[in-house]
């Protein structure tokens, strides 16, 4: 039964849907998916056409809206907003470290979970349009990995879709993951070197920081190792608009003086836990790399392996010499299933996604270049999440497709500037501008 409530402006109501694990099965065992339906107050009554939002990840659950901030405010000028929870993640059918032993063992498991990536979120979105909708396609935003999804649901659905919109979600039609993290480290050196030119004190703060990490054994309160390549990997925050100065915040009083010597302060502590631990979105690190797994080749945890052949990264060599540390990006490695509890039970889970060879094909270039939906992606000049070289090419293959390349925004330009960004796509998609 569906509830709803009203927030300033927006009346919400939750719905619960029933689609099938595995849609080639569609007898078979069923999951449940969670959306939260946003209208605006004052048109609650009215016949409005659907956008559904898919969110970035994967792993996460959609945004926990209060009133209408963001792009949000401006959707609900025109349409009614389905905020989906894909599956696996917050309240649809959860995927975690206490949820999947239900399952089995990790040979069980992982089968499971290779049923969680953008082609199942795809028909999960044609299995409850028709009772969302009433059957008519629906506008598709999508941010991030939800563009990525949004791309699928071209290849695989086109007739659910109105208009298709990608903020920052462009992926390559044809790379395997060691391209994508190839193409990834020299970005995020960029941001580290943009980052250091604008706060060069935090050069020795970060070298402080790490050579207190190689030298000490730092447990967080969570029960978090606290590593120095757990450490480097704060570098994630530099892919944000704000990301830079929240590191440099975090960075400037990391030690307090203590009876026995100057030592990680509690807060420190309690910050970098909080931006760390996978806890709540632990089919990230679970599925992240599967998102780009093509054919018989493993991922085989390929940002590890690819890191390798960039030395600069390697924060002993840094600290040795006088190289400022490089932290590093979007990435996920096997060392952070043993450094956070939320992940410690699913390591071997991880290891078998990571050496799986039955992935099945995302994307269909032939049906994208003949696409007829209008659709619209702004691509993000220097993206630390997706490549900007790789997002261009996907957009020249996808016929009709809109562009609007920006250096205004980083990769979470939909929440910086939402209004604007979801104007801008929406005149493109309707070639209005």
């Amino acid at each position: 039964m569906s509830v709803s409530y009203r927030q300033p402006g927006v009346v919400l109501t939750d719905r619960r849907f029933t689609v099938p694990l595995d849609h080639h099965d569609p007898s078979g065992e069923t999951i449940e998916l969670y959306a939260r339906e946003a209208v605006a107050s004052d048109k609650a009554h009215q016949d409005l056409p659907w956008l559904v939002y898919l969110q970035g990840g994967p792993g996460f659950g959609a945004n926990r809206f209060i009133g209408r901030p963001a792009w949000l405010g401006r959707a609900l000028k025109e349409f009614r907003v389905l905020l989906l929870d894909q599956r696996g993640t917050g309240a649809s059918t959860p995927a975690n470290r206490q949820t999947l032993p239900l399952r089995g063992g990790p040979a069980e498991q992982a089968d499971y979970l290779a049923h969680f990536r953008a082609d199942a979120i795809v028909r999960d979105c044609e299995a409850i349009r028709p009772q969302v909708t009433g059957g008519a396609p629906w506008t598709v935003l999508g941010q991030s990995f939800g563009g990525f999804c949004t791309v699928a649901y071209l290849s695989l659905a086109p007739e659910g879709v109105h208009t298709a919109l990608i903020t920052g979600g462009l992926p390559s039609l044809d790379a395997h993951a060691d391209d994508v993290y190839r193409a990834a480290y020299p970005r995020v050196e960029r941001k580290v070197a943009a980052h250091y030119a604008r706060y060069p004190q935090d050069v020795e703060r970060a070298r402080r920081i790490a050579d207190h990490l190689l030298t000490h054994d730092v447990v967080l309160p969570t029960g978090y190792r606290l590593t120095v390549e757990a450490f480097q990997s704060l570098g994630i925050l530099l892919g944000g608009s704000e990301g830079s100065h929240r590191l440099h915040f975090l960075l400037e009083d990391a030690f307090v003086r203590t009876a026995g010597g100057h030592e990680l302060s509690d807060d420190f502590q309690e910050q970098v836990q909080g931006l760390l631990s996978y806890a709540g979105h632990p089919l990230y690190a679970l599925v992240h790399e599967a998102i780009y797994g093509r054919g018989t080749r493993p991922t085989a945890w390929s940002a590890e392996r690819v890191r390798a052949e960039f030395p600069r990264f390697d924060a002993a060599k840094a600290l040795a010499g006088d190289e400022p540390l490089m932290f590093t990006g979007e990435s996920v490695h096997p060392w952070m299933f043993d450094c956070d509890p939320a992940l410690r039970p699913l390591r071997e889970t991880a290891e078998l996604l990571a050496a799986r060879t039955d992935w099945t094909p995302l994307y269909d270039p032939a049906r994208l270049a003949a696409n007829e939906v209008p659709a619209a992606a702004a691509v993000y000049h220097d993206d630390m999440y997706v490549d900007t070289g790789h997002a261009l090419a996907t957009a020249r293959a996808i016929r009709g497709l809109r562009t609007w390349v920006t250096d205004e925004f980083e990769h979470d330009g939909v929440r910086a500037g939402g209004p604007r960004v979801l104007d801008r796509l929406l005149a493109l998609a309707r070639d209005e501008a």
